[in-house]
């Protein structure tokens, strides 16, 4: 099982991605919204800011978010860090409910090009 240290590195290389992402990939990560990742077998939540082309993690909660941010997401801390290691096919994992994204219309069509 991974860890908080481990999901929260991979947070960060996927912040690390999408700020050296170019193309149809880089005009979606300059999404500027509120982000929460809920790390379901740890029961800890990560919240913070996707702007700038990344995510900014500015707090770590403990259980599931509490308040609704603009784009959530719901993993295993395992399944986090498979997808950022590409060991993890997202398509895949969110059609079959290992991995839930949740955002508005507009965004989901945007975050499709990084995902």
């Amino acid at each position: 099982m991974a860890t908080i240290e481990e999901c929260r590195a991979a947070l960060e290389k996927l912040s690390e991605n999408m700020g050296s992402a170019e193309g149809d990939v880089r005009a979606a990560a300059t999404l500027d919204r509120s982000v929460s990742c809920w790390i379901t077998d740890l029961d800890v939540t990560f919240v913070g800011r996707m702007t700038g082309g990344r995510i900014v993690v500015r707090d770590t909660l403990q259980g599931p978010p509490r308040e609704r941010a603009g784009i959530r997401l719901r993993m295993t801390g395992d399944d986090l860090v498979a997808l950022v290691d590409g060991e993890l096919n997202f398509a895949k994992a969110w059609g079959s409910g290992r991995v839930r994204l949740e955002a508005g219309i507009r965004d989901l069509l945007q975050l499709r090009k990084i995902l």
